[in-house]
């Protein structure tokens, strides 16, 4: 049997349809053009039966299909609660599928999704917990415990962007203070990188993005640093300080197995990137004080796809 995922973007909705080894099989992908409740399922309606139309099966073959949207889901009652870049208030998405296709809906946040696709995908065999960190515009955070998604009583658990690991510090769009994506994030790298351009006119950095400040990514300080530009470093080392002290919250609260990194910064060489905040989490985090095994930080391997396993895996 199959089983279809679709993630729910702030631009676009993604479908692929998944077989039992959890690979994607054929694919649909459509803008997000938002118009009514009524369109965006009948939308969704489309993109599940393009895959399996794309695969030459049956409506029969499919044992599900699951929905990550950008925000708080009702997974009993399966129905979208609140969404953050789409004005959707309390859609109850099941019901409204099910008028195309009577199969079972299951819904789920995006993050939670990412986190169970890249779950399963790094073999779930002898692991309990497991948290995937997403560095994107904002951090996502995804946790799955015993296999399941631990989402709260409300659907709105999980948020782990929102530690505050700066008293009074930047004001973040959830209306804090000092949040942790608005220090750890990628867009909150690239504000770091282009703050101390202006302060370092010199930097190689202002050569490699053509003396433009708007053609800073998440990769400029990084790509700077290796060419020996000390400010760069600077902005790395700062970054990886601010990135490693959210992740050792997190493993002190929940000491999960695994925590996993994903995101467009997460690319970054493992000796610039990954080396460095395993060694920073080692050295602060309350296991090393304890002497007892440590959480692993490992890189996300699923990219886009993860979102979407992760939705079809729902219904498992």
């Amino acid at each position: 049997m199959y089983t279809i995922g679709i993630d729910v973007g702030g631009t676009n909705l993604k479908a692929g349809l998944v077989n039992e080894a959890y690979e994607i099989v054929a694919t649909s992908k459509m803008p997000l053009t938002w118009q009514s409740q009524e369109k965006l399922a009948e939308d969704l309606a489309f993109l599940a039966e393009d895959v399996i139309a794309q695969k030459g099966i049956g409506k029969e073959e499919v044992a599900s299909v699951g929905i990550g949207f950008p925000g708080a889901v009702d997974r009993r009652r399966g129905s979208v609660i609140h969404t953050v870049n789409i004005p959707i208030r309390e859609m109850p998405v099941a019901q409204m599928l099910q008028k195309w296709w009577d199969v079972p809906v299951f819904l789920g946040n995006d993050a939670d999704c990412a986190a169970l696709g890249e779950f399963y995908h790094y073999g779930s065999g002898d692991i309990e917990s497991f948290i995937l960190v997403t560095l994107g515009t904002g951090i996502g955070t995804g946790i799955i415990i015993h296999g399941h998604i631990w989402s709260g009583h409300n659907g709105c658990g999980g948020e782990g962007g929102h530690m505050v690991i700066v008293h009074d510090g930047d004001l973040c769009t959830c209306g804090r203070r000092g949040c942790w994506e608005r220090y750890a994030s990628a867009s909150a790298l690239i504000r770091q990188t282009r703050a101390a351009m202006e302060t370092n006119r010199e930097s190689a950095m202002w050569s490699m993005t053509g003396n433009n400040l708007e053609c800073v990514s998440g990769r400029t300080a990084f790509q700077a640093m290796d060419a020996g530009d000390a400010a760069a470093k600077a902005v790395v080392d700062q970054y990886i300080r601010y990135l490693s002290d959210g992740l050792v919250n997190l493993i002190n609260l929940l000491q999960p197995d695994v925590v996993c990194l994903g995101g467009g910064v997460s690319h970054e060489r493992e000796e610039n990137l990954l080396l460095p905040v395993r060694s920073r989490v080692r050295e602060i985090s309350y296991d090393r004080l304890m002497g007892v095994p440590s959480t692993t930080i490992i890189t996300a391997k699923l990219g886009n796809d993860a979102g979407i396993i992760g939705a079809a895996l729902l219904g498992r």
